[in-house]
């Protein structure tokens, strides 16, 4: 069984980086409906509030809790996040909550607030994302089966909506098991996690190719290989399940830290209306995060 201590801080560093992605892969699905669709358009609005206001409440529970290390690594929110949120709300007139990036930003690091009360509210935010997690993966499962079944129009790929059902999915097994509060053996996962997150940046890369305009060859080239190195990164993971090659994690970060720096000059370029796309500037930002996650969780991997 974890102790006290880490209960509190895996659970508020889970909900603190996947909370958002959750948020905005509600706002990505809104605006990929046609206007048949208003329905889904609604609920898709409705998840991403619900997902707001509890990041919101997870931010406030966090202040003075979670290591310096963790807050700076990037996976919370990066230099880009509050002005890619600006433009993609000008640019869809979606509002999103500001605020919420505000606060992550001025979070107060580790003071040693560990104290029973925080446990007991922990313990209860977990269970408040269950229900929400569970419904958004109900949703995102719906609208892969009928776009699967040619009874609906996304201008989402069906891969993407797969994609980000995938990730709601491990959220959700992740807090069924800090509720458990079971003891994650990270040597022992560290391969499972690391092909999970190398397919994801492999599908990072091929959405970046999808969506680029079609005369931006040169990024379209860096993409496309970024995209095949990943698929390789995944296959050479899943092997190191059975033989425990610690090189294939050394490539996964060095391969990582390359794609990040592609994302963040992307989404740099992006918000300096530099590259040509129907890449919103917060697509961008979200899966440099996701980049950033990957890195931190590539050196726990290291260390073990």
């Amino acid at each position: 069984m974890i102790s006290r201590i880490e209960f509190i801080q895996q659970s508020l560093e889970t909900h603190l980086f996947f909370a958002r992605i959750m948020k905005e892969h509600a706002f990505f699905l809104m605006t990929g409906f046609t206007p048949r669709d208003k329905k889904f358009t609604d609920r898709a609005a409705e998840l991403m509030r619900a997902f707001e206001e509890f990041l919101a409440d997870v931010v406030r529970v966090s202040d003075g809790v979670l290591g310096e290390d963790y807050l700076q690594s990037g996976q919370v929110v990066t230099q880009f996040t509050l002005e890619a949120e600006k433009a993609t709300e000008f640019y869809t007139g979606i509002d999103i909550s500001t605020k919420i990036t505000k606060a992550e930003v001025e979070l107060s690091p580790n003071m040693g607030r560990h104290h029973p009360a925080i446990e007991r509210k922990v313990y209860m935010l977990n269970r408040r994302a269950l229900t929400i997690i569970g419904n958004i993966i109900q949703f995102k499962n719906t609208i892969l089966n009928d776009v699967l079944a040619c009874k609906m129009f996304t201008l989402n790929y069906p891969l993407l909506i797969d994609h980000i059902m995938r990730e709601a999915k491990l959220y959700q097994h992740l807090i069924m098991r800090l509720q458990k509060r079971e003891v994650i053996n990270i040597h022992k996962e560290a391969f499972e996690q690391e092909a999970f997150w190398n397919r994801i940046m492999a599908e990072h890369a091929k959405f970046i190719r999808g969506l680029l305009d079609p005369s931006e060859e040169e990024l379209i080239k860096v993409a496309h290989n970024f995209g095949k190195e990943f698929d390789e990164l995944t296959r050479e993971s899943k092997a190191a399940m059975d033989c425990a090659n610690d090189d294939v994690t050394k490539e996964s970060l060095r391969a990582t830290k390359n794609i990040r720096d592609f994302k963040a000059q992307a989404t740099d370029g992006l918000l300096d209306c530099k590259i040509k796309s129907i890449i919103l500037p917060l697509l961008g930002d979200h899966t440099l995060r996701e980049a950033n996650h990957f890195i931190h969780l590539l050196r726990i991997f290291k260390r073990y």
